[in-house]
Parts: C-alpha cells; sequence; structure tokens
C-alpha cells in the first residue's frame, strides 16, 4: 500500500472511532449526545476511504464531500460497488446537513448512517486487502 493511501485510512479509521464512540455515550445529565457528529464523521470516514482507494488506483479526484462523484471515479474498476450509490446520497448529505442550527439528526439517522459506514468500510477495507 501506498504511503499516503494509508495516510487516508489512517484518517478515516479515527473518523470511524469517533463516530462509534459518540454513538455509544449514554444519556446523562451532563453529557450530550451528539448525533450530528455521528452522522458527519460516518460520511467523513467513507469520503477518507474513497480517496484511499483512488488514492491506491492513481485516479486523480478533486476535492469535494461528494461521494457520489469520488464512487463514479472508482466504478469503471469496481462495477459491483454501483449498489452503493443510494447509501452514499444519504452519507453525502450529512457532510453538511446537521452541521449548522435548524436541523438535527436523530439516534435512528445516526445509527443507519453509522451501520452503512460500517458495512462500507469493511468493503472497503477487503478491497485495499485490510
Amino acid at each position: 500500500m501506498r504511503p499516503i493511501t494509508q495516510e487516508w485510512v489512517t484518517k478515516a479509521e479515527a473518523d470511524f472511532a469517533t463516530a462509534d464512540r459518540e454513538l455509544q455515550v449514554q444519556p446523562s445529565s451532563n453529557q450530550t449526545l451528539n448525533y450530528d457528529g455521528v452522522c458527519f464523521h460516518s460520511q467523513q470516514c467513507v469520503e477518507k476511504y474513497l480517496k484511499a482507494c483512488l488514492q491506491e488506483e492513481n485516479i486523480a479526484f478533486n476535492r469535494t464531500h461528494d461521494l457520489t462523484v469520488l464512487l463514479n471515479l472508482m466504478l469503471p474498476i469496481v462495477p459491483s460497488w454501483a449498489t452503493l450509490l443510494p447509501n452514499l446520497d444519504i452519507l453525502t448529505t450529512y457532510a453538511v446537513e446537521f452541521r449548522y442550527p435548524g436541523v438535527s439528526s436523530t439516534q435512528a439517522l445516526a445509527t443507519q448512517a453509522f451501520q452503512d459506514c460500517s458495512t462500507i468500510r469493511q468493503m472497503i477495507r477487503q478491497y485495499l486487502g485490510l
């Protein structure tokens, strides 16, 4: 694995760990549940894993948070990943949707985002031989 690919993987794993940790927080009077953060870090994990794949395949990509754009660059190599498109469309919105006042995630949305992230993460890790 190329060093830059490993850097992307390391960053993706940090986002995965953050999302997982936040989802495990138990409600209490002195802790805020951060479901917005779970959604954001789930999206970020997938984004960084897709960028790791692109980096490993030496495929140029622009700065973007759009997971569909990134996936479309990989589809000529792994066409079966097209089945991920509906989940990626939803996860893409989490890059910014819950980052501003007015809209907040729920436990159900955060749980689903993390489950989608976990599934996609596993597929990509297998692809990268991890």
